[in-house]
């Protein structure tokens, strides 16, 4: 069967008090957008369709860099759920499959309940809408039904005190065919409390035709969705908790888990040791038996098997640490490729480079990279001896076996096995430090009298 997702995105959200769009706003290091569009993705649909509002031009490029060929349909006017899935209609025109609509500020719907709703679809059932059994019903939309067969979703607002009683609520999403869907969509009236078009009516319209409907339901947590700054931290928490979890039962070593935070995408390998305060970005593969020490900042990298990061180290995107590498306190690499057991261990910073394998970078050094307008690369090959306070203006290479002075500063390539050394000869005069303080005293007690 045919399938494709319409994804709700039109909501102003303004309980977030943002001029971002509430779907943008960020889970576990990505837009919540793109949680919902990932789920789907699951399904492998033929067509996605993103319904945003009249100002949703940044919706609709965060939803094209994740799923490429997503087609954006614009609500104008903010009238209801119905109204919002009718705007996808012309982008699904010729379309002949089921339709997932699914909303943008909803991120942890997993795939497997997804694929549920789809078997449902499959069993022969018109119309699949998916629910969960609440701890707190509160104000949510109520599953009215008869054994497996679902009759009508009722709106708390228009709910009787028997209906409100009812503990199994509406998630919102829903799969059935595509005509079917449009043309009970399209029926949806407005005789409500908020004079909405409620995509819910749907069901109690479908079961007037003739049509059957039924519920598949989930955990409650895979339905929350986000309203507001609250939620959203609420959220990440959830987020944290599965993702760390999750590390813990694939092999990985968290010293103090609940104070690692992870990235929608943080790629861990097995018998990896992680200290506490250590913070995951977006973008991050750690490989076998690495070990991040405390207080590192980790995004868009790569860490190799057995390397060593930290304690307070930096790796910022582009960084490529090979096998064994050593990356220690106050150090920073970015777009820099760190070759096999090669150690930048103090105070230092490694940009836009190539360090070789089995060199060492001694404390405070740094790669001049930027000139105020272009970035430029620093090579450095295998087995060289970095010494400290070490200055390496780029572009600058430094051969194999090749090693520069404390305290050089390097504007011009290094042959192999060369040392580099520039050094203004140190001059000692006599005395003069005495002098240079005894009157500095004078000074200060002069303007202290004058003070008081």
């Amino acid at each position: 069967m045919k399938r494709a997702l319409i994804l709700l995105a039109a909501g102003q959200g303004t309980r977030m008090n943002s001029n971002l769009p509430k779907v943008l706003h960020q889970l576990g290091g990505a837009p919540l957008l793109h949680h919902a569009l990932s789920s789907g993705a699951a399904l492998a649909p033929e067509r996605t369709v993103v319904v945003t509002g009249p100002e949703g031009e940044a919706v609709a490029s965060a939803a094209q860099d994740h799923t490429p060929g997503t087609v954006t349909a614009v609500q104008h006017e903010r009238l209801g759920t119905a109204h919002a899935v009718l705007q996808a209609r012309k982008a699904l025109e010729g379309f002949d499959g089921d339709v997932i609509v699914l909303y943008g500020d909803t991120p942890f719907i997993r795939p497997q309940t997804l694929e549920r709703m789809c078997r449902a679809r499959e069993a022969g059932k018109d119309i699949v809408v998916l629910g969960f059994d609440a701890a707190d019903p509160a104000r949510y939309g109520r599953l009215v039904t008869r054994g497996d067969d679902l009759d009508r979703i009722v709106e708390y607002k228009d709910a009787t005190d028997q209906e409100r009683a009812i503990t199994l609520c509406n998630s919102g999403v829903i799969a059935a065919d595509a005509k079917t869907l449009f043309d009970l969509a399209a029926a949806v009236g407005n005789s409500n409390a908020s004079g909405e078009y409620y995509l819910t009516d749907i069901i109690a319209i479908a079961r007037d035709r003739g049509l059957t409907a039924t519920v598949v339901t989930c955990d409650e947590a895979e339905t929350l969705g986000i309203n507001s700054r609250a939620e959203l931290a609420a959220a990440e928490a959830l987020f944290q908790i599965g993702a760390r979890r999750d590390m813990l039962d694939g092999g990985v070593t968290m010293i103090a888990p609940e104070t690692v935070f992870l990235a929608h995408d943080t790629v861990i390998g097995r018998d990896v040791v992680i200290e506490p305060n250590v913070v995951f970005g977006p973008g991050v593969t750690v490989e076998t038996g690495a070990t991040i020490r405390a207080f590192s900042h980790i995004e868009g990298a790569h860490v190799g098997a057995g390397a060593i990061v930290g304690p307070y180290a930096r790796l910022r995107p582009g960084a490529e640490l090979g096998n064994d590498a050593r990356i220690g306190n106050f150090v920073e690499i970015k777009s820099a490729a760190i070759g096999e057991g090669a150690k930048v261990n103090h105070l230092s910073y490694v940009g836009d480079a190539t360090v070789g394998a089995g060199t060492n970078i001694g404390a405070g050094t740094i790669t001049c990279n930027y000139d105020g307008v272009f970035k430029h690369h620093t090579t450095i090959g295998s087995g060289v001896f970095i010494g400290t306070n070490t200055a390496l203006v780029a572009p600058v290479s430094l051969g194999d076996r090749s090693m520069t002075a404390t305290g050089t500063v390097v504007t011009e390539d290094v042959p192999n096995g060369a040392m580099a050394l520039s050094r203004t000869p140190q001059l000692n005069k006599p005395g003069i430090a005495e002098k240079y303080f005894d009157r500095l005293k004078r000074q200060k007690a002069r303007q202290q009298k004058k003070d008081s």
